[in-house]
């Protein structure tokens, strides 16, 4: 998972730019582009992206083939040529974790989609997965929420763990946040919550972000 921020007053170069030359650029490299979202929340100016790959090694293999791609050389020269339109990326290593449905680029116009990011507690990663496994995805389901994909970070946190992140579709942001509140009050969503976290909590930390596809997002 890659996040792009611009540059100030470089937010739609960015987006246009994928729209027009990037996405084609990292197809011809090797990678797989499976879905480009843009937050619904106007005042967080970020791209969020993820790419697929058959290894590690392979995907390093395919960055450095872009890189000096004379095409992409002309592609920033040109998008670049008042400064530079993008100020920071974060790049996230991803797994795909056991528990994740199949990911499919299926596209319905209209939904939004949420990004979760779990920090699980202090050796708690195999209980939350065994949680979502055996109870919440199935739950989600349940309440309306589409599974879309499931991921482990590689790259441990200050606890050596993995974090969980997992993105979900709903109809609409209203209807996501309604269908969860519907979640949180299942009598078995209780039950499971407080069966699992009779020694604590499994997580320390959950963030979310509502997104919505951009138009030439494989998913939508």
């Amino acid at each position: 998972m890659r996040i792009y921020y611009p540059t100030p007053g470089n937010y739609e170069a960015i987006v246009d730019r994928f729209r027009k030359y990037t996405c084609r650029i990292f197809e011809k490299h090797g990678m797989t582009n499976v879905g480009y979202w843009l937050p619904t929340d106007s005042s967080q100016e970020k791209i969020i992206y993820i790419l697929s790959y058959p290894s590690r090694e392979a995907r390093d293999a395919s960055w450095k083939a872009f890189g000096s791609d004379p095409e992409w050389k002309e592609v920033v020269a040109k998008t670049e040529a008042n400064g530079r339109i993008v100020a920071k990326v974060d790049q996230i290593f991803m797994t795909e974790a056991e528990i994740s449905p199949k990911i499919k680029t299926t596209k319905k116009p209209g939904r939004v989609f949420e990004l979760r990011t779990y920090s699980p507690a202090p050796g708690k990663l195999n209980d939350l997965i065994a949680r979502f496994k055996n109870h919440t995805i199935d739950l989600f389901k349940k309440h309306g929420m589409t599974n879309i994909g499931y991921w482990l970070t590689t790259q441990p946190d200050e606890t050596g763990q993995s974090k969980l992140v997992y993105i979900l579709a709903h109809p609409s942001e209203a209807e996501g946040k309604k269908h969860f509140d519907e979640f949180r009050a299942d009598p078995k969503w209780v039950k499971a919550k407080a069966d699992s976290e009779k020694n604590g909590p499994l997580t320390s930390k959950v963030e979310s972000v509502y997104m919505k596809p951009t138009d030439y997002s494989p998913i939508q």
